[in-house]
């Protein structure tokens, strides 16, 4: 069924709406991608490779509801076709670069090879966006990773909302787990609504929390790999979301449908400005477990789970996305089964033995 907000008045007819999304091979991408023209809109979906997204929009393509359009971010102007005559923009794409190996001057190789082109990347497509004059907003998808349920001392924080962002120097200095994405992320939305405010570009930011759920993606997204890491065994995957549990004290997870809906949300109501966190809830890595454990049984759930908490500290809020009329459609029962059978469906997880 379209959606009626899919549609666009011109004089007395009507032409559907039509949405730019950038990264649509990625996992949120690609699922973004298939709720917009499950909803009656036409999309403009960019990518590096066209040959990558065959599987995942095969029922579109060829339609006229869908364009694909082969884009860089490193190159200036690479946009300009994509967002032409777009009504707004999904900034999804993003390097998902969790860390470094270079052994000499780190941070420069980081801020050169990873932050600089991110930052340089969101910029084009900005600048694309303003040459278009049609684009009205663009929606950025932003990441948990940017937030911190602890203040300057250290101490637990009693609810964490869009305000608590991880200090800079912080990241910097501590380079705990996946601190590149973090550094990405921070810097380039930092960059954005920067330039976003100079140029009177309306621009909203999701926060991102740990999205699980089916796929379309060939491979399984990392955010599935990083939150089924108690099941895999997979320790580096693990010390990923434990340093997530660290730095919030909890795991905020939300479904793919519920981020895609949000984003679109977000795109459509005309008091949305800001930040935004979306998440249906957070969880204890033990909850989180015992989840996983009822659904997947699994001789691997033995892993370390230091530092846990016999209460939440602190409450990941989502109440400025709720107030403004959103709601979540899926809990953690939801996502920890649908995710588990997209993954055993397509061989990253043997079949459960009866």
């Amino acid at each position: 069924m379209e959606d009626p907000e899919s549609k666009v008045e011109i004089g007395k007819e009507e032409r559907a709406k039509t949405f730019c999304v950038t990264g649509a091979t990625g996992y949120i991408g690609s699922w973004l991608v298939k709720t917009l023209l499950q909803r009656g809109y036409i999309v403009h979906a960019t990518v590096r490779d066209p040959a990558k997204c065959l599987h995942s929009f095969s029922m579109w393509i060829g339609s006229d509801r869908l364009k694909l359009f082969q884009a860089d971010l490193q190159v200036e102007g690479s946009f300009d076709e994509a967002v032409k005559g777009c009504d707004g923009v999904f900034h999804v794409a993003a390097s998902m670069e969790f860390d470094i190996h270079a052994k000499d001057n780190i941070e420069t190789h980081v801020q050169s090879n990873i932050i600089n082109p991110a930052i340089e990347g969101t910029l084009n497509l900005l600048k694309a966006c303003l040459k278009s004059e049609s684009v009205k907003r663009v929606v950025f998808t932003s990441s948990i990773s940017t937030i911190t349920a602890k203040d300057i001392n250290g101490t637990w924080r009693p609810a964490v909302d869009e305000s608590c962002q991880i200090p800079i120097d912080h990241v910097w200095n501590t380079k705990a787990s996946g601190w590149v994405y973090v550094l990405s992320k921070l810097l380039t939305e930092e960059a954005a609504f920067k330039f976003a405010n100079e140029n009177k570009i309306d621009f909203v930011s999701v926060i991102t929390t740990t999205v699980a759920g089916p796929f379309l993606t060939a491979s399984v997204p990392s955010s599935i790999r990083v939150l089924l890491s108690p099941i895999t065994g997979d320790s580096k995957l693990f010390s990923i979301l434990s340093a997530v549990r660290n730095r919030m004290g909890s795991i905020a997870l939300v479904h793919i449908e519920d981020i895609c809906n949000a984003h679109i949300f977000l795109m459509e109501n005309g008091r949305a400005e800001g930040r935004y966190i979306c998440c249906v809830n957070s969880y204890l890595m033990s909850e989180l477990i015992d989840h996983l454990n009822r659904e997947y049984p699994s001789l691997n759930m033995h892993m370390s789970e230091g530092g846990n908490h016999s209460s939440i500290p602190s409450v990941i809020s989502s109440k400025k996305l709720r107030d403004l009329g959103f709601c979540y459609k899926h809990g953690i029962e939801d996502i920890v089964r649908e995710t588990i059978a997209c993954c055993v469906d397509c061989g990253f997880l043997p079949p459960i033995l009866k």
